[in-house]
């Protein structure tokens, strides 16, 4: 069988998955050929001569991944080979009888291929500090110091015993600063001293000093004080184990023992700079890329927000809350995300599948919860079909509301409880989410998370799901920017809206509304139209009119932060109508014209107030010709004030010319020069 140009090669897993051969081949639109039954033993050679041709192979079993792998290199063709799972996914299941659509849309949703992501360069030389307490972290440095050049720093050198040759650097510090990521951190230590060569006994340092800086390029912490980073799972470089669970202790270092050479990292995200509704001219408004990053990989330059590769761990949580789409998820793509989940909402629903529910979860947590469920328990319903992530937070309420658009009853996201601190920006979405689908009368709660360590937890919950959405399958181009699709998705459920609302509210900041504007207060300075970053605010030039395109408007508030009167509320709303993508005038009035050309150069308002509050009042507007220029235009006023005698700008009269005629007559007459002048 080849699907999308591959050669897919299907394992019952010795015929413990009840795969159908005609069935898969109707509901596929292609001969599958043969059904093996032990492709990873004494079928290998089909595996081996699939492999002969330039052909990409798609093989349905992951378990034995590593051997096909092993396989393919040999032949020189590791990059050719795929892997699905159908075993725990679908056929290992109390469905399993019931399992042949789904079987056959994990297959063919397999076959997709989206968009690489590009890829980081970061090169470790291998040096690693270990900072922990005791022996213990004596002995980690020891392990550890044939693969990286370790320096051991001891948090605590309580139950340190001196070792008889010092081939590993000791020093005692308390890590009070560390920065930086994989290839490139930086810690200050306080307290920092070099062990005395001469101890004896009880170790002994010297020379204690604060403040002491070093790089290094992987630090393992078992420590066991608070982490050195915020976020500190999403950091490249950076192991954090218990000192009290030697298992987890003895993973890390495995871990860490390959971290030196060069290494490829995908960026995970793309930041445009131009369409960022961050802050403009120092006036912060949306922050939520910031508020939402767990690893600290984002932060505050002024106007824009500055991305750090090297600390971005991949949790898309940025993508997912961002209202323009600035911050923009590359693994992968959203457009990838929702177009793989049509393919495979499609076929299933070709293979004659009913009620999908889409299970968004990590490849982590989330495949050993499947594959738990799967070997010990009834498996997943065979309604429920698996959609893995790099990270489940990636999902945003766009990504989920296309989803359903495209004909997925429920749609349900499998969270590790370890992690609890990274899904505040997921629960903001799922709100979202529902209370578009709610206000447009679709059904309640139909986008949830399963927060469960526990896998009979997960199925119990799985297997009882309520009725959710019923929409025909119908696949759309997630093409364009965020907002593009999130307008295709909204315009299919409100097609199916049983009430078909024009506007539904929403919650507070969310990313769609229009303003309300206090027309006593507004002046028409226009304030808010240079500051709005995505032009949804603009003006009329030649007229007193503020305009306003609601389908642009993200709510980042910069516009209400920047008026002077405080004339602007946001108001968080969806407008399903027409009105919605054209400009509205949120407020206009009377152009007043110039007393002496009649050019209009303001409002009539504003040279009202103005004149109330100056003519006669102020210094400059005292006399009744000055007040008058008020009401002129600039070209008007000047002119005005250069032919006034009052003009500020004209010269006092010339000094007359004393002459020797003038000297004599004061003399004759007994005066001064001055007071002769005054005199005469």
């Amino acid at each position: 069988m080849h699907l999308n140009g591959r050669a897919c090669l299907v394992c019952n897993c010795e015929n413990t998955v009840p795969v159908d051969a005609g069935r898969l081949t109707e509901a596929l639109g292609e001969d599958v050929g043969t059904v093996h039954s032990n492709l990873c033993r004494s079928q290998l050679s089909t595996v081996e001569a699939a492999l002969q041709s330039d052909r990409p192979v798609l093989v349905t079993c992951t378990q034995e991944a590593p051997l096909f792998e092993e396989i393919a290199e040999e032949a020189g063709k590791a990059d050719l080979i795929s892997f699905v799972n159908i075993r725990e996914n679908a056929g290992w299941s109390a469905d399993g009888d019931k399992a042949h659509a789904k079987i056959a849309a994990l297959i063919k949703a397999a076959a997709y291929e989206p968009e690489p992501a590009r890829l980081k360069s970061i090169r470790s030389d291998g040096l690693c500090l270990i900072y922990g307490g005791g022996s213990q972290a004596l002995e980690l440095a020891r392990l550890l110091a044939p693969k990286l050049s370790v320096t051991l720093l001891l948090s605590s050198d309580e139950e340190f015993l001196l070792p008889a040759v010092a081939d590993v650097p000791i020093y005692r510090g308390d890590i009070v600063e560390a920065q930086g990521s994989f290839g490139a951190f930086k810690v200050k230590v306080d307290k920092y001293a070099a062990i005395r060569p001469s101890a004896r006994g009880a170790p002994d340092f010297q020379m204690a000093r604060d403040g002491a800086r070093s790089e290094c390029s992987v630090i393992f912490d078992m420590a066991g004080k608070t982490p050195l980073f915020a976020g500190h799972r999403h950091r490249d470089g950076y192991f954090r184990a218990d000192p009290g669970d030697p298992a987890a202790v003895l993973r890390a270092a495995f871990q860490a023992a390959d971290m030196v050479g060069e290494f490829e990292k995908p960026i995970y995200v793309a930041y445009d700079e131009e369409t960022c509704a961050h802050s403009r001219s120092g006036i912060v408004g949306c922050s939520k890329c910031l508020d939402a990053c767990p690893a600290g990989a984002l932060a505050d330059k002024g106007d824009a927000v500055s991305l750090d590769q090297g600390i971005c761990g991949g949790c898309g949580s940025c993508h997912a809350v961002c209202p323009t789409g600035s911050m923009d998820y590359r693994y992968p793509r959203r457009a990838d995300v929702v177009s793989r989940a049509h393919l495979l909402l499609e076929a299933y629903a070709t293979a004659g599948g009913e009620d999908p529910v889409i299970l968004v979860h990590d490849r982590t947590h989330g495949g050993d919860m499947i594959s738990a469920m799967a070997r010990h328990g009834n498996g997943l319903p065979a309604n429920v079909l698996p959609t893995p992530l790099h990270a489940a937070t990636a999902m945003g309420h766009v990504e989920m509301l296309a989803l359903i658009a495209g004909g997925c009853r429920r749609i349900v996201v499998l969270t590790d409880p370890a992690r609890e601190e990274d899904y505040s920006a997921l629960d903001v979405e799922c709100r979202l989410a529902n209370a578009i689908l709610e206000g447009l009368g679709l059904g309640n709660d139909i986008v949830g998370r399963i927060d469960e360590a526990d896998p009979d937890a997960v199925e119990a919950v799985l297997w009882t799901l309520g009725p959710g959405i019923s929409l025909p399958v119908a696949r759309f181009s997630a093409a364009g920017t965020k907002r593009d699709i999130a307008r295709l998705a909204f315009g299919r459920l409100h097609e199916a809206s049983p009430e078909k609302p024009e506007i539904i509210a929403l919650p507070e900041k969310a990313p769609y509304g229009r303003l309300q504007i206090d027309t006593d207060a507004c002046t028409l300075c226009m304030a808010c139209v240079s500051a709005c970053p995505t032009g949804a605010m603009a003006d009329t030039p030649g007229e007193p009119k503020l305009r306003f395109i609601e389908s642009a408007c993200v709510q980042c508030s910069i516009c209400v932060r920047t008026c002077p009167e405080k004339a602007l509320t946001p108001e968080p709303r969806l407008n399903f109508t027409t009105s919605a993508m054209q400009p509205v005038t949120l407020y206009e009035e009377e152009p007043f014209e110039c007393i002496v050309c009649g050019k209009p150069f303001a409002t009539r308002s504003t040279i009202e107030r103005i004149s109330a509050q100056l003519a006669g009042k102020h210094s400059m507007f005292a006399s009744p010709g000055r007040a008058e220029m008020i009401k002129m235009c600039e070209d008007c006023r000047v002119e005005a004030l250069a032919n006034s005698s009052e003009d500020p700008l004209a010269g006092g009269e010339r000094r007359r010319v004393r002459t020797t005629e003038d000297y004599l007559k004061a003399e004759a007459k007994g005066l001064s020069i001055d007071d002769f002048l005054i005199d005469d």
